[in-house]
């Protein structure tokens, strides 16, 4: 079993920070790419951004500048520095891992159960 498990949400004032963990636990080999994509009401869960196991990254474009992912190998865990936070950046946040759970198995994804973001005065 594989789970990832989101913190650090919540509610925080326009132009605010926030930082997001996500924590990959269980039977895992080796994990490959990890992200954060987010999901706002009536829309489409969105690219936020992505970051390989050897620390290449992408952005959304509506994040770029103001957010930041990191990542701890040896502790599985994906971290997203939310900065200069807007009220359109309001949404559920979730991370996800592409990941071998043993040695020969295939390259898989997990998700998240996600963690809300609101941005608001």
């Amino acid at each position: 079993q594989v789970q990832l498990v989101e913190s650090g949400g919540g509610l925080v004032q326009p132009g605010g920070s926030l930082r997001l963990s996500c924590v990959a636990s269980g039977s895992i080999f080796s994990v490959d790419s990890m992200g954060w994509y987010r999901q706002a009401p009536g829309k489409q869960r969105e690219l936020v951004a992505g970051i390989t196991n050897g620390g290449m990254t992408n952005y959304g474009d509506s994040v770029k500048g103001r957010f930041t992912t990191s990542r701890d190998n040896a502790k599985n865990t994906v971290y997203l520095q939310m900065n200069s936070l807007k009220p359109e950046d309001t949404a559920v946040y979730y991370c996800n891992a592409a990941l071998w759970a043993f040695l020969g198995s295939p390259l898989e994804i997990y998700w998240g159960q996600g963690t809300q973001v609101t941005v608001s005065s």
